[in-house]
């Protein structure tokens, strides 16, 4: 798969979901990469949590029982916090500013910036949907760090070039789109020209 590390597993995703609205992508990150094949690890914040309880009528059960596996925040020595975890990388979807900032300056406080740390160490994909607008310079700041540190910042910009019909096509495309960066294919998602 393009863009994978060699001792990656293309067959194994680390999905977090930080406190930023949006926790609707997360969840479609989840849903399309079960539809791939692919192995979802998942840790939520408590922000998350608090997200999830706002935007959605999921209960954290309904949405820890989406992935694979499911793993608290504070459990610093669950397999995803070690680089010898072996995956395709990871997404971030939603990322709050205050996640993207603790990833851009290595502050692996929980389970979610430290399996993102990892994932950057160990010279994998990160990709991280960052829900923050208007922009501060601190922010652009972060945004630039994480970038020099190997991370991919894809704020989720809507692509009306497709001509989506809904919120949730909206949605669908930019987690695709976001799987897509990690090597991983979602069979028939929408895509220009095809």
């Amino acid at each position: 798969m393009h863009g994978i590390s060699p001792i990656g597993d293309p067959k194994r995703l680390v999905v977090g979901i930080s406190g930023a609205t949006g926790i609707a992508y997360g969840i479609k990150v989840l849903e399309l990469a079960r539809k791939a094949g692919v192995e979802t690890h998942l840790v939520v914040t408590p922000a998350g949590q608090q997200t999830r309880a706002y935007e959605t009528d999921l209960d954290a059960r309904d949405l820890a029982g989406m992935a694979d596996v499911s793993h608290r925040p504070a459990d610093i020595a669950a397999a995803i916090a070690s680089g010898s975890f072996r995956t395709a990388g990871m997404i971030v979807a939603p990322c709050s500013a205050r996640t993207l900032s603790a990833i851009a300056y290595s502050n692996g406080d929980n389970l979610l910036t430290r399996a993102a740390d990892v994932t950057l160490k160990e010279r994998r994909r990160l990709v991280l949907l960052v829900r923050e607008t208007p922009l501060t310079l601190g922010h652009l700041r972060a945004m630039t760090a994480a970038t020099e540190s190997g991370a991919i910042v894809m704020p989720p910009v809507p692509a009306f070039y497709l001509r989506p019909d809904s919120v949730e096509a909206i949605v669908e495309h930019t987690a695709g789109r976001a799987l897509d960066l990690l090597g991983i294919d979602v069979p028939d998602l929408p895509r220009w020209g095809e």
